[in-house]
């Protein structure tokens, strides 16, 4: 690989995400079993992450818009597009960061459901876990709505570049 290869950005692979993810799932079970009382989980996580989700999701349709010159759409700068690539990189590595975190939680207060204290962390760490896969997928659309289409890839009726 040249070192012109090597600086450019490549799209997120799954290792990344997943290693994170497992790093974060043992973070969360070793947080349960080492504290002596469960603290109570926040829930405003799970709209948070819905809301970015949701919000990179619009974005991701409208700039794969954008790029492909859809009709009716005014280009992206290239800028914006790399800065919506480096969002998009930054959600999908956070995201399966405190979702690995938040289903090691779940997982190790299962077997304590009838206790209504568990009941609650287990809900709240299980939606949490959930509401940052929905915004993984989300990172990983946006960045791949940023992608600059190859020529077969171009649509035959549009005008071409001079």
């Amino acid at each position: 690989m040249t070192e012109e290869e090597e600086r450019r950005l490549h799209p997120t692979g799954w290792r990344t995400p997943t290693l994170l993810a497992i790093a974060g799932a043992l973070l969360g079970a070793l947080f349960t079993t080492v504290l002596p009382g469960l603290p109570p989980m926040p829930w405003t996580a799970i709209p948070t992450l819905l809301l970015l989700a949701l919000a990179e999701g619009f974005t991701a349709g409208r700039t794969r818009r954008r790029i492909r010159h859809a009709p009716g759409t005014e280009p992206i700068p290239p800028l914006s597009a790399a800065r919506l690539v480096a969002l998009a990189k930054a959600s999908v590595l956070a995201a399966s960061l405190f979702g690995g975190f938040f289903a090691g939680v779940a997982v190790m207060v299962v077997e304590n459901l009838g206790l209504p204290v568990h009941r609650e962390v287990f809900l709240t760490a299980l939606g949490t876990a959930l509401a940052a896969g929905v915004l993984v997928v989300a990172g990983l659309y946006l960045e791949y709505a940023c992608r600059v289409p190859d020529d077969e890839d171009r649509d035959d009726d549009r005008p071409e570049a001079v």
